[in-house]
């Protein structure tokens, strides 16, 4: 049984009819409960000084004490409230216990997390602190990793993470995502592929199995996998998601999963999964696209890979 953490226990205070889904964390989390590969762990809340690792010190206070300046807050798109800060401490806790668990047993999965749009001073896209960006420098300061590659497939370019460590030789960010998206100033990642809209997943497949050979090469101690499953189209190849402007297939997304995982396995690189980004309707069908990628998870770490490919 795999233990995987949630911060849905914590409630997010939103006024009426507010665009974002937040009851797709504990959607995602019934869906998986039938199954016996996981043990479900609230998400502890993380230490508001691993947090300033990454972040400005003044902005995590101001996040704290309900200070943020309300242009800022207005760019993160939530309401300040205590109960905001409860569920993103626990959001960073889960990832931080997420990336423990991987390095440990070589995946470790967040039903929270990837708040990719974070920079060092100020949140914006629904993301208040960078969960990714702060696991990986509270690792790297403690020595336990040296490297690592941040793989960010949501439709949305990390741009935050993008920031953060530009520049930084030991992280290899790549943001694979719609580029007529928000975003719409978009940072400079290590690696960005750009995808015109209505894209599909034999376009979205490749540009994923052209980046794999650079993170291999890249030699990394870690995976961070922003998953992500904006862009999902309906059966009707209308595009469910109200903020994908991509046309990916639960076939397509469960086939990237896949390769990510299997490429993880195969070159010996710990793999930590986040959800990050997802908004279609119905609510159900994105929250089963997140579910998937969890057992697409389980299916890989817990036996022989079934049909294993050549190496890249």
């Amino acid at each position: 049984m795999k233990r995987v953490w949630y911060c849905d226990h914590h409630p997010l205070p939103l006024p009426p009819g507010h665009r974002f889904p937040a009851e797709k964390y504990e959607l995602v989390r019934r869906m998986l409960a039938p199954s016996d590969a996981f043990e479900f762990t609230p998400a502890a809340a993380a230490d508001p000084e691993l947090i300033a690792s990454i972040h400005e010190r003044s902005y995590v206070l101001q996040v704290l004490e309900g200070a943020v300046p309300a242009a800022v807050m207005r760019r993160i798109g939530f309401p300040w409230s205590e109960g905001l800060v409860r569920r993103t401490m626990a959001s960073v806790g889960g990832t931080l216990q997420a990336t423990a668990e991987a390095l440990e047993t070589g995946w470790g999965g967040n039903l929270a997390g990837g708040t990719h749009h974070a920079f060092r001073d100020a949140g914006a896209g629904f993301c208040v602190f960078n969960d990714i960006a702060i696991a990986f420098e509270v690792n790297r300061a403690a020595g336990r990793i040296r490297r690592a590659a941040i793989l960010d497939l949501d439709v949305h370019q990390g741009d935050g993470t993008a920031a953060i460590f530009g520049g930084d030789p030991d992280v290899l960010t790549i943001s694979i995502h719609s580029q007529n998206n928000f975003p719409f100033h978009k940072q400079r990642s290590s690696i960005d592929i750009g995808l015109p809209d209505e894209v599909g997943d034999e376009a979205f497949l490749n540009a994923l199995a052209s980046v794999l050979p650079l993170i291999r090469d890249f030699r990394p101690d870690i995976v961070f996998y922003q998953s992500g499953v904006d862009g999902l189209a309906g059966v009707d190849g209308l595009a469910e998601d109200r903020l994908g402007r991509l046309a990916l297939t639960h076939n397509g997304l469960a086939e990237r999963d896949r390769t990510v995982f299997e490429f993880a396995r195969r070159i010996g690189a710990p793999i930590v999964v986040t959800m990050g980004g997802g908004y279609g309707e119905p609510i159900e069908s994105t929250a089963q696209a997140h579910a998937n990628t969890f057992r697409t998870a389980s299916e890989v770490f817990s036996g022989s890979i079934a049909g294993e490919r050549p190496s890249l």
